[in-house]
Parts: C-alpha cells; sequence; structure tokens
C-alpha cells in the first residue's frame, strides 16, 4: 500500500480546481466517501451535498438525521470551501466548532454553504449552514476555526 505524500494531496486539489471534479480529492478522504458527499457549483456558490441515506438517521421515530452527521456534514463543507478557495499546502486542521442545531434534519437530501468570514494567514474563521428543502430555513449552522498554514 502506498502512502499519499502531502505533494501529492495538494496536486489533487490543483487538478479538483481545474478539472471541477472533486471525486480523486474525496477518495482521499475516507469519512468523506462514507458520507456520499459531492459538491456542486451553482450561481458561483460551492454547495456540499449530503445525499438521502438510511444510515444517517438518529431518530428513527421521527426519523431524523442524527446530530453528529449534521455536524460532521458542516466541518466537511468548510473543510472542501478551503480547499476550492484558498491556496491549500497542506491539510488544513480544525482548531474548534461550534454547531447551533436549528431543527430537525429529515432524512433527505441535504445541502452546505461556507464562507470564510476572516481569512489569515495562519488561521481561517468560517461560518456554514446547512439546509435542506427551504435555504431560507436552515436546520444547523456552524462557526469554525481552521489551522492552514
Amino acid at each position: 500500500m502506498t502512502t499519499m505524500t502531502s505533494e501529492d494531496f495538494v496536486a489533487r486539489i490543483e487538478q479538483a480546481k481545474q478539472s471541477s471534479d472533486w471525486r480523486p480529492v474525496f477518495e482521499m478522504i475516507p469519512y468523506f466517501t462514507y458520507l456520499g458527499l459531492r459538491l456542486e457549483r451553482t450561481d458561483g456558490r460551492l454547495i456540499c451535498i449530503l445525499p438521502e441515506d438510511k444510515k444517517f438517521i438518529g431518530n428513527p421515530t421521527l426519523p431524523a438525521l442524527h446530530g453528529g452527521v449534521i455536524g460532521a456534514f458542516l466541518e466537511s463543507t468548510a473543510l472542501v470551501h478551503l480547499f476550492a478557495t484558498q491556496e491549500v499546502t497542506r491539510l488544513p486542521k480544525i482548531i474548534n466548532i461550534t454547531v447551533e442545531y436549528l431543527r430537525s434534519g429529515k432524512p433527505i437530501e441535504t445541502y452546505a454553504e461556507a464562507v470564510v468570514t476572516k481569512p489569515g494567514r495562519r488561521v481561517a474563521n468560517m461560518r456554514i449552514e446547512a439546509w435542506q428543502k427551504d435555504r431560507d430555513r436552515p436546520i444547523a449552522a456552524a462557526h469554525a476555526n481552521f489551522l492552514v498554514s
């Protein structure tokens, strides 16, 4: 089994930026593969998509998405946004994340968008929102800080 170097990782990110095909990058991160993440560019915005999948249900009585899946989806969306919009020389590392669960997430396709609220040489501050059918009714939001250098 070959070990991927950080140079290989950065090269794949640069290829994805050029081709707009993020699958090779997502395949390098097993949790992204588990989540089945997709990335679409809509009206110049990068939107991450979490597919509908029964394995994400945390409360089968409602049914509702598991809070951990929602939190991981928000963090993953932020990471993908950093890959796509910043000069990445190594994998950004999460410093902290605060998730606000606003309403129950149904087990349907879910969308999220991240915005860098304060870029820095060492730390990027971000805001992430997730929604389902109506973007004006988010199911969760988060603030996160990533070490980028």
